[in-house]
């Protein structure tokens, strides 16, 4: 399929200031017509014109007027109703200008100026030595304002970098730092014509409906559909070569890894392939929003980017042999130990997890011990042989979208979810017969799904009864030219030549006796794997929730929405679940606020946060930090527990089953 130049130009400049997070995606891009200028020479000079001898802006409202074009009116002082308190820091958040919608009496744009030279996202080293006011970075903060006075878009300067950044509230949000100094020079002209094309004058003010900036950010949130749907489908092939390589590794020892497990449970075998890939996904996710060590020994030494990075350099200098490499396995068996035991010199560098998701005896072949063994401090083991291949190929598939590197800080926890759901519902299996995998596509899905079938079955059949046979066993068609070689074919290799494109990617090539697969269950056949995006979940939940919420009364107390018992009776992802218990829980907030003393039903603390239990048997428990967030944690014997950060307006949920 052709890619379009205008998307690929995009990339280019996006490659060069990488954003982090989402804030603007090509295909949005193109469908504004929003194109980069590159002849910008005179821009150039303006630029020159507006910044001191060191490269900083000095003044902000001459900026945006000489270089991108504003009128003087369109910087204003902002009143107090911008203004957000924190009380329990005794701190108060403003911007520095607002700028007005023509279209709302509603601004458009916060700024906040900041002292020249500040790191956006580093705490102040004066606030890390007081015990008063809110520690954390210019960037935390300006994106709590930016949520609590629901205004998304905001620019964010220190003189030497412009950064515009998009939070909306209970989604994630995404920032995009235009250098200054680099703008100034010949080389970063390409960004600067970037930065005019999003922050121009036409661009904020007078471009037409669906092209100015904020439809560019809103319609960029709406391709993250997409996103969810390649994403998904990539996992799903990580899954497979996960499997391929632990059958390697197999077959390395004579079957001492996977036959008993595969004659006895095989289900445990895919339990432990999917909880591989959830744990990469976990990681990859808190690498990209700083929640790991960020030295070098980590980065180094047991982050999985840096896995990747190293194993994509051998690719490069070993391309033939990196099936016959080892050891990347051990290093991420390293790391989930890591993640679980804890470590580092102090026990705030890692602190251990435990959990089930990390627990190294739960899926114990995955470190080469026998199904049920405990691990033994002191005694070795001996990993499987999991080729390097086999790891990068994984990686590559769950680090990679389309070329481009996935952010996975852009991802919101449903899309998160719909990762999860896309490998759920299938089967290991082992063929008892050679077999190929074709290809079938679900009523109603965009994407089809791998069935294996029996070749041996097939070739016995009579010819006239084969098509037959595929569409019963694989709800795969064929007609024309491959129903005619099927139904020629005398091996089983013609059979497989017949199929032609029918045959799935995952198999290739026949699979022998013995040979492990992913088998589809009848429902994962009948729907496949669908993504549900927040556009929709959430004016459905809140339409669900308002009649209900209305019954409790004018202001509702915390107790009775507590109370309220949510089933989703087909839930795929949980994305429903999510929405709802994401507005339930801002509604539990703004019920405590209301709440003389900061009572917070018989449990207080009036500085920080308080706990709920209600419902023991059910294990409901909802926790809030009034400036900070909500968890909500639900049946403890499925460990699934909901946290809902408002400084963040981020919701991470993770269940274990």
């Amino acid at each position: 399929m052709a890619i379009d130049p205008e998307i690929t130009r995009h990339k280019e400049w996006l490659g060069f200031l990488q954003p982090v997070g989402l804030v603007v995606s090509p295909p949005a891009l193109v469908k504004a017509q929003a194109v980069v200028n590159r002849n910008i020479v005179d821009l150039q000079q303006s630029l020159l014109a507006a910044v001191d001898e060191d490269g900083y802006i000095a003044d902000f409202p001459a900026f945006v007027v000489n270089v991108l074009s504003w009128a003087n009116s369109d910087l204003v002082k902002p009143s107090l109703e911008y203004e957000i308190a924190l009380t329990d820091y005794s701190e108060i958040l403003a911007p520095t200008y607002i700028v007005p919608d023509p279209d709302s009496d509603k601004p458009q744009i916060l700024v906040q100026i900041i002292s020249s030279g500040t790191d956006l996202d580093v705490v102040a080293p004066e606030l890390t030595k007081s015990s008063s006011g809110w520690h954390a970075s210019p960037q935390a903060k300006f994106e709590r304002l930016l949520r609590e006075t629901q205004i998304p878009i905001g620019l964010l300067c220190n003189g030497g970098l412009l950064r515009l950044v998009y939070a909306p509230r209970g989604e994630s949000s995404g920032h995009l730092t235009f250098p200054v100094q680099a703008m100034c020079e010949v080389s970063g002209r390409l960004i600067l014509g970037a930065m005019e094309m999003l922050l121009s004058a036409f661009r904020v003010f007078s471009a037409t409906t669906g092209r100015r900036l904020q439809n560019l950010l809103e319609d960029s949130r709406k391709y993250q559909a997409e996103v969810s749907t390649t994403l998904a489908n990539q996992v799903l092939d990580a899954l497979w070569e996960l499997l391929r390589g632990f059958q390697m590794a197999d077959a390395a020892v004579d079957g001492k890894l996977l036959s008993e497990i595969a004659a006895t449970n095989p289900q445990h075998i895919y339990g432990g392939l999917i909880t591989t890939l959830m744990r990469l996904v976990f990681l990859l996710y808190a690498e990209d929003e700083g929640l790991m060590p960020p030295d070098d020994i980590y980065q180094r030494n047991y982050s999985v980017s840096g896995l990747y990075e190293r194993l994509r350099e051998d690719v490069g200098n070993y391309p033939d042999t990196m099936d016959q490499r080892y050891g990347a396995w051990v290093w991420l068996l390293s790391l989930f130990r890591l993640v679980y035991d804890g470590g580092g010199q102090t026990p705030e560098y890692l602190p251990a997890r435990h959990g089930q998701l990390f627990d190294p005896d739960e899926y114990a072949f995955l470190e080469g011990r026998p199904r049920g063994s405990k691990f033994v401090k002191g005694q070795p083991i001996e990993p499987p042989r999991i080729p390097d291949g086999v790891v990068y190929r994984l990686l590559e598939k769950l680090l990679i979208l389309e070329g481009e590197r996935l952010s996975y800080r852009a991802l919101d926890v449903e899309q998160i979810g719909s990762v999860y759901e896309g490998i759920m519902g299938f089967a290991v299996e082992r063929a008892e017969s050679p077999s190929i995998g074709v290809y079938s596509k679900p009523k109603g899905s965009k994407v089809s799904t791998t069935v294996v079938v029996d070749v041996t079955a097939i070739l016995a059949a009579k010819s006239a009864d084969r098509q037959k046979l595929l569409k019963e066993w694989a709800n795969c068609e064929v007609s024309g030219n491959v129903l005619k070689e099927l139904k020629a074919a005398q091996t089983l290799e013609n059979i497989v030549i017949a199929l032609g494109r029918k045959v799935s990617r995952q198999t290739p090539n026949l699979l022998p006796v013995g040979s492990l697969y992913l088998q589809p269950g009848e429902e994962r056949r009948r729907s496949g794997s669908h993504y549900t995006p927040r556009s929709l979940t959430k004016p459905i939940v809140e339409t669900t929730l308002r009649p209900v919420l209305e019954a409790l009364g004018e202001k509702p107390t915390a107790e009775q929405i507590l109370s309220l018992k949510v089933c989703d009776l087909a839930m795929g992802s949980g994305a429903f679940l999510v929405e709802t218990c994401r507005q339930l829980a801002e509604k539990v907030v703004e019920a405590w606020e209301r709440e003389e003393n900061d009572t917070r039903l018989g449990i207080s603390d009036r500085n920080q946060n308080a706990t709920i239990d209600n419902d023991r048997n059910q294990n409901t428990i909802i926790h809030s930090d009034r400036n900070q967030n909500t968890i909500i944690d639900s049946d403890r014997n499925q460990n699934t527990i909901i946290h809902s950060d408002r400084s963040l307006g981020k919701t991470f949920w993770f269940t274990d089953q």
